[in-house]
């Protein structure tokens, strides 16, 4: 069974950083794209990031690009978010996605796997 457990999420300051962690398991993601999305209150899932597992090739949100970074590491099946000079508009809960489709995709529907989120509030 797919798990994907994200963590990392907390309090931070504008300005400050903060890096986010997607574990997961239950199948090899050779093949796979990793994403990050976000859902602020009141507003729709948004795309962050994603990564292909096997070559590394990345896309960005135009909101994220400059700040964030999405990386992998293969021997701890491991995704990450490193969110650099945070603002205000970056607090949501952040989840971790997997999708089979070859893609950068920022089309949540695409996405088979999900996480159940972690919160990220960033504070002036």
């Amino acid at each position: 069974q797919v798990q994907l457990v994200e963590s990392g999420g907390g309090l931070v300051q504008a300005g400050g950083s903060l890096r986010l962690s997607c574990a997961a398991s239950g199948r090899s993601f050779n093949g796979y794209v990793m994403g990050w999305f976000r859902q602020a209150p009141g507003k729709e899932c948004e795309f962050v990031a994603a990564i292909r597992w096997n070559s590394a090739t990345t896309n960005y949100a135009d909101s994220a690009k400059g700040r964030f970074t999405i990386s992998r590491d293969n021997a701890k099946n491991t995704v990450y978010l490193q969110m650099n000079s945070p603002k205000p508009e970056d607090t949501a809960v952040y989840y971790c996605a997997a999708t089979r489709y070859y893609g950068l995709t920022d089309d949540a529907s695409r996405y088979d796997y999900w996480g159940q989120g972690t919160q990220v509030t960033v504070s002036l």
